[in-house]
């Protein structure tokens, strides 16, 4: 294997790639590394952990076809490092040369023929709007759960509802859910739940593309932008009845300015130092205020210019998860619709009926 690539290009598609790359506490030490395959003028990493695969291909000048596998972290570290221009790798053996300028670099490679070699998932392609899946993304796959203790809620639910998409992710403690009207990939009825990792790296690889192509699978699903091909395993389980939480009526509604919220919860969140510190939101007619008290610290009050319909109420939130949800919301203004201080709130962008973010109050003296 022989090739030269612009030093950019290659350290964007090795930090792609490498994303999917194993821990060092992995049972296969080849999934440490990129496997890296010539074909004429194009490369193509691959790294993966066998839940995530992530392929990259780029257009380099090649002399020599062949495979290699070079440990992620340190080729990345590497070529990262180079000064900018032309970057040439050749493979002799068991080790790698990477050489620019005066550099040179000897990099021992791992067996080749212990990477795994993953099929792909065998539904039919649909092509969709990627920035759209992506705007959708980012609203609901930081409600997922990172704790792998129980995986099925460290999914994004994706399903068919009426004529679009569905996506949905809980922690537990909040929930995120998103309408795609007119986006149709799955068949009526149907669902599948994809790994919110994955769907994270998606949306950093959807940033700049126009479509994407999606793949589901029985076990597997696939994701197709522009150079890059992410696959991943689906998750096996029934996801949460998450319509229930939602409450039917809710007779008390805050509207309030998004950003003078958002910077205001930013501000206040500075005395709610302990991680179980909540923020509260003290409601009436008159507007909002604002409070984080922290023993023994101090306490933070902020008075906001608000529209309030309802009885009086205090509610406090995980100041954490409130600015998650206000940042996801979009629109000029947000409602907070609420029951009580104890069941569960309901925040939305005003006049955007397709996202709702529910959070648990937290209780308080």
């Amino acid at each position: 294997m022989k090739f030269r690539c612009e030093r950019d290009l290659l350290v964007d598609a090795l930090a792609t790639a490498g994303r999917a790359v194993a821990n060092r506490g992995s049972a296969l030490p080849v999934l440490s590394g990129l496997r890296f395959v010539l074909e004429g003028d194009e490369l193509t990493l691959t790294g993966s952990d066998l839940e995530l695969t992530i392929s990259v291909r780029v257009s380099v000048s090649g002399s020599v076809d062949g495979e290699a596998v070079v440990p992620s972290r340190l080729a990345a570290d590497v070529v990262r490092a180079l000064d900018a221009g032309a970057v040439e790798f050749v493979l002799h053996d068991d080790q790698v040369d990477i050489t620019s300028g005066r550099s040179d670099f000897s990099l021992r490679t791992l067996p080749a023929d212990e990477f795994p070699r993953l099929a792909d998932p065998d539904g039919d392609e649909v092509r969709l709007d990627a920035k759209a899946i992506a705007a959708a993304l980012r609203q609901v796959v930081p409600a997922a759960s990172a704790d792998d203790h129980r995986p099925i809620l460290t999914g994004v639910l994706l399903a068919a509802e009426g004529s679009g998409l569905r996506l949905v992710a809980t922690d537990s403690y909040r929930l995120a859910v998103r309408d795609l009207p007119g986006t149709s990939v799955l068949s009526e009825g149907k669902s599948v739940l994809v790994p919110s990792r994955a769907l994270a790296e998606l949306a950093r690889v959807l940033e700049h593309d126009e479509s994407v192509t999606v793949r589901f699978g029985e076990r597997d699903a696939a994701f197709r932008s522009g150079s890059v091909e992410l696959t991943t395993r689906l998750i096996e389980g029934e996801f949460p009845n998450y319509q229930g939480l939602i409450p039917s009526h809710q007779p008390n509604r805050l509207t309030v300015g998004r950003d003078v919220l958002l910077d205001a919860v930013r501000r206040v969140k500075l005395l709610a130092r302990e991680s179980t510190t909540p923020v509260r939101l003290q409601m009436s007619t008159e507007g909002l205020e604002l409070v984080a008290v922290t023993q023994d610290v101090g306490e933070a009050h902020e008075q906001l210019d608000a529209k309030y319909e309802g009885t009086e109420l205090t509610v406090a939130f995980n100041p954490d998860f409130l600015l998650q949800g206000i940042e996801v919301a979009g629109g000029d203004e947000v409602t907070l619709e609420t029951v009580d201080s104890l069941k569960p709130a309901v925040l939305r962008g005003l006049d955007a009926d397709e996202f709702l973010y529910l959070l648990m109050p937290v209780r308080v003296q």
